[in-house]
């Protein structure tokens, strides 16, 4: 009777000894593999913020090459944010509206992750004709901007209205990025380390930023 109970129980703990050393790892690998961002592509959006050229795109959307001038007159390019994660917006330096409290958030997500070297970040503005070089230096002292980690940046106003209708997807309105076109959004961007989309957030909203950071450090799981 005894040694039979031995045995079971050797048996037991053998079995147990199994489970946690192949068992509760390929668990922990498969509940960490559903913890994933979505990937957006321009048919997982509200059709309203994609341009009408590309909405039936399912899937492999990735950010367009860019050519940008940042508040210190260097050309920024995709090769600035290479292997990096991101978050971008749109702005101009004189508005006195949505932007103050996207500008204050954003302060917010770069002191988080300041000593971060993965995490970058990049606002658009959308009156070049008015946030010259001197004109976003100038905003960026004034909000405590960090050169090399978030880069506030001006360019051909064509270029970057089409980045926000068909590489971010943060504007509600069409246009051709002429003269009279004008966009105005409040949204925040999160883009991997592979130029796709993976999350859309109010900028607005400081309550916003707690999941913002969440998503970032999930995201970073993704690339250990």
């Amino acid at each position: 009777m005894n040694i039979a109970f031995f045995k079971k129980s050797k048996y037991t703990f053998i079995f147990l000894i199994f489970f946690s050393i192949v068992a509760l790892p390929c668990y922990y690998f498969l509940v960490k593999v559903e913890k994933r961002l979505p990937i957006y592509n321009p048919a997982d959006v509200n059709p309203k913020l994609v341009d009408k050229s590309i909405r039936m795109f399912t899937k492999n959307h990735t950010i367009s090459d860019f050519h940008l001038i940042n508040q210190n007159g260097k050309k920024i390019t995709q090769e600035d944010y290479k292997n990096k994660i991101y978050v971008a917006d749109f702005f101009f330096a004189t508005c006195k509206g949505i932007c103050i409290p996207m500008a204050t958030n954003m302060v917010k997500l770069q002191e988080h992750f300041e000593n971060d070297d993965d995490i970058r970040f990049l606002s658009h503005t959308v009156m070049p004709e008015k946030d010259s070089v001197p004109a976003l230096k100038a905003y960026s002292r004034r909000m405590g901007v960090i050169d090399g980690k978030w880069n506030v940046v001006t360019g051909d106003k064509k270029h970057i209205y089409e980045l926000a209708r068909k590489s971010y997807f943060a504007v509600l309105d069409e246009g051709d990025g002429g003269e009279s076109d004008f966009i105005h959004t409040e949204n925040f961007i999160l883009i991997d380390k592979e130029r796709r989309i993976r999350g859309i957030y109010d900028g607005t909203k400081f309550e916003n930023m707690k999941q913002i950071i969440d998503d970032i450090l999930l995201l970073k799981e993704e690339y250990e």
